[in-house]
């Protein structure tokens, strides 16, 4: 039986519409075009196995998501932990599964970081200095810088710090302390990691100070309406790409070596980081300010 005889049985059998159109929204974790590069051999893939025409959106900035999916622009998103986080408790939006990093992790932490020259060592030496954060709905970028903050003593922002900012990337707060905009910043270990290997100054100049609790890496989160046997087609393709010749070169392209199953409970170490930071997942305001 040919391959697309047999995707045929099986998109009839399981009630699902070859004329299936999803859209999938990116997390603007880093330079735009490289977020779109990085996904769009994955979107090819999925197209090719399931059928469904996948269209990637990139949004502006990271609560765009809770938006699009409010507005019914969004049919799933490659989500940060805390918009899955926000988009679980706000939406009932259902995650579907996260990608395994080649050192076999499939979870992230934040750091804060300063320049070692700056003799900034802990928090009671950050009092009238800088901070560049991402985004204000992301874990690494700003939920738990807060909660590190909160737990050592500083109970307003406004006032213990001269100022603070967002710069909307990870890639770009990293930047900000390496080029003296901010005193300190906080973004997440993989871009901090993949910066480090492209700019020797991160390894040279920075230094991490302190560093999150692991929280589930960036993975597709699906919107509670659609249709069971679309979720389940989507996450079999994904869970078996590691099994397929093509799907292990995508996954390659992609950096990663597997795709694995994700729930809602996975989602636990963020809403406890967000307890910490005093934050509401379900009534919390993410827009930037």
């Amino acid at each position: 039986m040919s391959y697309t005889l047999a995707l045929l049985l099986v998109m009839l059998l399981g009630g699902i519409s070859q004329a299936t159109e999803l859209t999938i929204g990116l997390i603007p974790e880093r330079n735009v075009f490289e977020q779109k590069a990085k996904y769009r051999p994955l979107q090819e893939y999925v197209a090719k196995k399931t059928g469904f025409k996948i269209n990637l959106t990139m949004l502006s900035r990271y609560g765009n998501i809770i938006d699009s999916f409010t507005e019914g622009k969004l049919d799933g998103a490659f989500w940060g932990s805390f918009t899955g986080a926000m988009a679980i408790k706000k939406l009932r939006v259902e995650p579907i599964a996260r990608p395994v990093e080649p050192d076999g992790t499939s979870t992230y932490h934040g750091y804060i970081f300063v320049k070692q020259s700056s003799r900034i060592t802990n928090v009671a030496a950050m009092r009238g200095k800088t901070v560049a954060f991402v985004e204000k709905a992301t874990t690494a970028g700003y939920v738990f810088p807060v909660a590190y903050f909160r737990e050592n003593g500083v109970k307003d922002l406004d006032t213990y710090f001269k100022e603070y900012f967002f710069t909307g990337s990870h890639d770009a707060a990293i930047r900000a302390v390496l080029d003296g905009k901010a005193d300190i910043g906080a973004a997440r270990n993989t871009i901090y990691d993949l910066l480090t290997r492209q700019d020797p100054r991160v390894k040279k100049d920075l230094m991490i100070l302190a560093e999150s609790p692991k929280v589930p890496s960036n993975g597709l989160g699906m919107r509670k309406t659609i249709d069971a046997a679309i979720k389940g087609r989507l996450k079999d393709v994904l869970l078996g790409m590691d099994r397929e010749t093509d799907g292990q070169v995508v996954l390659r392209q992609f950096g990663a070596i597997r795709f694995i199953k994700t729930v809602t409970e996975d989602y636990n170490p963020v809403f406890e980081i967000a307890r910490k930071a005093g934050i509401d997942v379900e009534r919390y305001s993410y827009v930037n300010k």
